[in-house]
C-alpha cells in the first residue's frame, strides 16, 4: 500500500471494529454483555470454530501459546498492509508469523532468547530443496563417543549421537558467525522435534514437546510404560516436519525486528512507531518456562537455570509488572494505535486477570476500549486437562483492547 497510515486511518479501523463486535453473531450466538470498571465486556465466539484453521507455519509448540486465529482476527480488522505489528512476549512467534502472512512489518521481543530461534526462521523460510541439501551435507559419525549419557532416558544411543552432532554443528556455526537461514531453520525444526508424545519426534514417549520433564521423571515414565527409547532418524524427521510447516506456502518477505529483553524495560524501539500490538504476558504463577524449556535451551547452548524469566506468584507483583509493561507499550504505540492484551483466568477461575490489567493501565497512556471473552466449544483441550469446556481457561481467551489517545494535531491525510 502506498503512502502512510494516518491517525484518521486508525480511528476508522477502530470504529468499524467496535461496530462489528457490538453486533457480533457470526457463529449463531448473540453477545453476552456486561462491564468491568465501566469498560464493556463482550462474551461470544469470535473466531474460527475449527480445531485447526491456522497456517501450518504456526505448528511449532510452545507452552501457553495462543492459536493463529487470535492475532489474525485483530490484524485483519485493526491494521493494513505495511503497518508495524508488535508482540513484546512473542513466545513461539504466533503474532509475528500471522502478521508476516498478512504483509505487515513485524517487531517482536521476549526475555527468553530461545524464542528468537523458534520465530525468526519462519519469517523467512528457505526452500525445501535448500533444506534437503543442507541436511545431506551434515555427517553423522556412529563411532563418536556420547557426551551426555544421561539423556539416553529420552533417546536411543544412536539417536542421541545424532542429536549431539546436530547440536555441535549449530553451536559451532553460530560461534563463527556462519549460521545462515537454512541452518537456523534446521535448528528450529530440531527444537520442535526433540521430545513429545507421538512417533514423529526424536524421543521415546514423554510429555508434549512444549514440556520437557526432568531426567528422573522420564525414568519413571519409562518404567511405568515398560518402554525403551527406539532409534529415530533425525534427518528424515526434520525433513518431514519441514514439508508439513511449508505445506501452506511461505510468507511474503517483510521487514522485521527481534529483541531479547524484559518487556517492562525500555527497548530500542522508537517512540510512536507501532500500529498494533497483540500479545499475551506470562499468566500469574501458572507456567514455569525455565523448567519446561530446559532441554531446548540445552540444545541451543543456553542454561535455562540462568534465564531471568518472569514468574510472579502474588497478584500485586504481577499487576506492578504489567503496569510497567503497559507504560512501555504506550511509549512505542502510535497515537490512535491499538493494543490487544490477552490475559487469562487463574486459580480455578477465581481470578479474572482483566480486572488487574485495567488497574495496571491507569499508570500508562493507554485507554481501555473494550474486553472480549472468546469462548469456543472444542473438547480436546478440556478433556486433556480433565475439566469442563471453558473452565480453568480451556478453549477461552480474555482480551483487553486499548487505544493510545490521539495527540492534539491535525488528522489530515499524509500523502
Amino acid at each position: 500500500m502506498s503512502g502512510v497510515v494516518t491517525i484518521a486511518d486508525h480511528e476508522s479501523l477502530l470504529e468499524s471494529f467496535l461496530a462489528e463486535v457490538r453486533s457480533w453473531c457470526r457463529f449463531g450466538r448473540a453477545n453476552r454483555v456486561d462491564a468491568v470498571q465501566a469498560c464493556p465486556r463482550y462474551v461470544n465466539e469470535f473466531w474460527s470454530a475449527k480445531q485447526r484453521g491456522a497456517h501450518r507455519l504456526h505448528e511449532v509448540s510452545y507452552r501457553a501459546c495462543f492459536k493463529g486465529e487470535l492475532p489474525r482476527f485483530f490484524i485483519d480488522r485493526l491494521s493494513r498492509q505495511g503497518d508495524r505489528v508488535y508482540d513484546p512476549f512473542m513466545g513461539r512467534g504466533t503474532t509475528l508469523i500471522e502478521a508476516a502472512l498478512k504483509g505487515r512489518a513485524c517487531v517482536g521481543n521476549d526475555v527468553n532468547p530461545l524464542c528468537a530461534a523458534l520465530t525468526e526462521p519462519r519469517l523467512c523460510p528457505p526452500t525445501l530443496a535448500a533444506i534437503a541439501a543442507r541436511l545431506e551435507s551434515i555427517r553423522f559419525d556412529d563411532d563418536m563417543p556420547l557426551e551426555h549419557h544421561e539423556l539416553q532416558v529420552f533417546f536411543h544411543p544412536r539417536t542421541l549421537g545424532e542429536v549431539e552432532t546436530l547440536r555441535r554443528y549449530f553451536l559451532e556455526r553460530s560461534a563463527h558467525g556462519a549460521l545462515d537461514g537454512v541452518d537456523a531453520w534446521l535448528r528450529m525444526v530440531a527444537l520442535s522435534r526433540l521430545t513429545g508424545h507421538f512417533r514423529n519426534v526424536f524421543s521415546v514417549y514423554t510429555l508434549p514437546p512444549n514440556q520437557a520433564v526432568s531426567i528422573e521423571a522420564q525414568r519413571k515414565i519409562n518404567a511405568r510404560r515398560h518402554q525403551v527409547p527406539p532409534y529415530r532418524d533425525t534427518k528424515s524427521i526434520i525433513l518431514k516436519k519441514s514439508v508439513e510447516l511449508l505445506r501452506d506456502g511461505r510468507p511474503p518477505r517483510v521487514p522485521y525486528e527481534l529483541y531479547s529483553g524484559s518487556s517492562a524495560r525500555k527497548l530500542d524501539i522508537a517512540d510512536d512507531s507501532i500500529d498494533l500490538t497483540i500479545t499475551s504476558p506470562p499468566f500469574l504463577d501458572v507456567v514455569d518456562y525455565s523448567r519446561d524449556n530446559w532441554l531446548r535451551c540445552w540444545f541451543v547452548g543456553l542454561d535455562s537455570a540462568r534465564l531471568e524469566l518472569t514468574r510472579l506468584r502474588r497478584l500485586e507483583d504481577w499487576t506492578d509488572f504489567i503496569a510497567a509493561v503497559l507504560v512501555e507499550i504506550g511509549r512505542v504505540t502510535k497515537p490512535g494505535g491499538v493494543l490487544v492484551f490477552e490475559v487469562g483466568e487463574v486459580r480455578s477461575g477465581r481470578v479474572e486477570l482483566e480486572h488487574a490489567v485495567l488497574d495496571a493501565a491507569k499508570q500508562s497512556t493507554l485507554k481501555a476500549i473494550c474486553i472480549l471473552v472468546n469462548q469456543q466449544c472444542f473438547t480436546k483441550t478440556a478433556h486433556s486437562w480433565g475439566v469442563d469446556n471453558n473452565r480453568k481457561g480451556t478453549n477461552s481467551n480474555r482480551l483487553v483492547v486499548f487505544q493510545k489517545p490521539l495527540k492534539e494535531r491535525s488528522l489530515r491525510s499524509v500523502p
